[in-house]
């Protein structure tokens, strides 16, 4: 299933060369409208600002995906998932991708610059957009983090 609205990206200053070849890549190699929310530059930057340009996006479904880099991947999954409705995966290589859309229906993925190759991040990225969630049995977990967001009773 490919998204309908477009994609929105954001890094800090530790994922700024990774993002700018993600979004050659998912625009001209995949096909997709991508929106690139910043930054720009390698100047220091606080990677909550950027994450919340995201988290907030496909929160409110003005994206149907999002895509978050910064050094480790590690403050952009932290941030990007305290917005209701977005399940933010911090993934290192093409298998991690496939599972987190498999199993976990992730709607944001995120990377880490400093610590995931090119090569392995871009290969990531193409399994992620090609995967679909699965369902079945995973539903019913995803039901459950819904709930939660809600703060209704869980199923």
């Amino acid at each position: 299933m490919s998204p309908t609205n477009p994609i929105v990206i954001a890094s800090d200053h530790a994922g700024v060369a990774l993002k700018d070849k993600v979004v050659r890549m998912v625009h001209d190699e995949l096909g997709y409208e991508i929106k690139d929310l910043g930054t720009f530059s390698e100047d220091s930057v606080d990677y909550p600002d950027y994450g919340i340009l995201v988290g907030r996006a496909v929160s409110s479904g003005e994206a149907e995906r999002g895509i978050l880099i910064c050094g480790t991947g590690i403050g952009m999954s932290i941030i990007a998932n305290k917005f209701p409705g977005v399940r933010a995966a911090l993934c290192h290589n093409e298998v991690t991708a496939r599972l987190s859309r498999e199993h976990n229906d992730a709607n944001v993925l995120v990377l880490g610059e400093r610590v995931t190759g090119q090569a392995v991040a871009l290969e990531a990225v193409r399994v992620w957009f090609r995967t679909d969630f699965e369902g079945g049995r995973h539903q019913r977990r995803i039901d459950k983090i819904r709930g939660i967001e809600t703060e209704t009773e869980c199923p």
